[in-house]
């Protein structure tokens, strides 16, 4: 790809007016045709724009195929690769498209090491299931094979008293034989029962791996708090059964700042601690969760007065001082606060519209914060 830092660092300007005679004498023009093109020209700002309108696209276009391909282990992906895009749709320096190649690859790194390690884990239980399950068809077969055995000796021994005569020694032996085939029978039908037994305990051990995967795909890594992916389902399932509910989108101020400051690890300490207080100052029945980034978003079972009254509970006592640890450089304290936009949902509306709504109160609200402030 084209670098659009070797773009910022030319000159795109052009000083037509400088060296007539020798402008002149290149294109054979007087001075009344100098501003006219010349074929084969071009304009550098036009092809800057147009590389950088392709680079993010590309990441768009990366971020969206990702989670197309595991939705499980991506949105975060996505949505970093979305704030990624927003941030190169302003005032650009070279520095910050740099810093962006390098956000890119770190992320495609993590995001590659996530894949791996789910593929990894459902491989692993399946792997698992399928050789419990040829284990125990080995072992049926072996146990059918062996009354089967037994069985053809029964037969046989009944074949043989048919062609006794003496009524004592047919007496004796069928006797025998309704002995050792009814042991057989119960033998039978005890290791059927116990083999039912084990399988149903096996399935049960399964369901419950399976379960404790299933919640580790539903948390975020990071904060804990529910991934986007479940924030969805939950969302589409109270849409399906026309449940009153509303959704609020809550934006962490300055946390950029604090990364390109302390670094990354500062600014994963800040989240975790925000998602903690986050999640407890919210009511059990409130689905609060990483929406992605600095973005976080709860679902609550109210109308719109309702959600805004816990939101101004919630937001009292998350908002405040914070310590963030810096490891060997000691700790530092900063005030935190975040922007934050309501929306209740309205019978017929799909969760791309409610959502979009309760984004664009927040951004209607960070932009007054940001005017108050300036």
């Amino acid at each position: 790809m084209i670098s659009l830092k070797k773009y910022l660092d030319m000159e795109i300007g052009i000083d037509v007016g400088k060296d007539k005679e020798a402008d002149k004498h290149k294109h054979g023009k007087d001075d009344d045709d100098k501003d006219r093109p010349v074929k084969g020209d071009f304009d550098q700002s036009d092809l800057f724009s147009t590389t950088l309108a392709c680079y993010r696209s590309v990441l768009r276009t990366m971020g969206k195929s990702a989670h197309q391909a595991c939705p499980e282990v991506s949105s975060e992906l996505q949505q970093n690769f979305i704030s990624l895009e927003k941030r190169l749709s302003g005032k650009l320096t070279p520095l910050l498209l740099k810093e962006s190649e390098q956000q890119v690859g770190e992320q495609l790194q993590q995001w590659g090491g996530r894949i791996a390690e789910y593929f990894n884990t459902k491989a692993n239980d399946v792997k698992e299931l399928l050789i419990v399950l040829a284990r125990t068809a080995e072992s049926v077969g072996q146990r059918d094979q062996h009354y089967e055995q037994q069985l053809g000796l029964f037969t046989n021994r009944l074949q043989s008293i048919a062609n006794l005569d003496d009524l004592t020694k047919v007496r004796l032996s069928l006797i025998q034989s309704a002995s050792e085939l009814k042991t057989c029978v119960d033998k039978m039908a005890q290791e059927n029962r116990e083999t039912v037994a084990e399988l149903q305990a096996q399935v049960k051990t399964y369901e419950s791996k399976l379960m404790a995967v299933e919640q580790i795909a539903a948390r975020d890594a990071l904060t804990g708090l529910a991934t986007r992916r479940y924030v969805e389902e939950r969302i589409e399932l109270r849409i399906q059964q026309k449940q009153v509910f509303c959704v609020a989108i809550v934006d962490l101020n300055r946390l950029k700042q604090l990364n390109d400051t302390h670094g990354h690890l500062a600014g994963d300490n800040l989240l975790k601690q925000f998602s903690q207080e986050l999640r407890s100052n919210s009511r059990p029945s409130d689905l609060v969760g990483r929406w992605g980034g600095d973005e976080f978003i709860l679902v609550l079972d109210c109308d719109l007065p309702g959600a805004q009254s816990l939101m101004d509970r919630i937001l009292k006592w998350v908002f405040g001082e914070y310590t963030i640890q810096l490891g060997e450089q000691g700790e530092i304290k900063i005030m935190v606060d975040a922007s934050v936009g309501v929306a209740e949902w309205k019978p017929g509306e799909t969760i791309q519209q409610v959502v979009a709504r309760a984004d664009a109160a927040m951004y209607k609200e960070k932009a007054m914060a940001h005017k108050q402030r300036s």
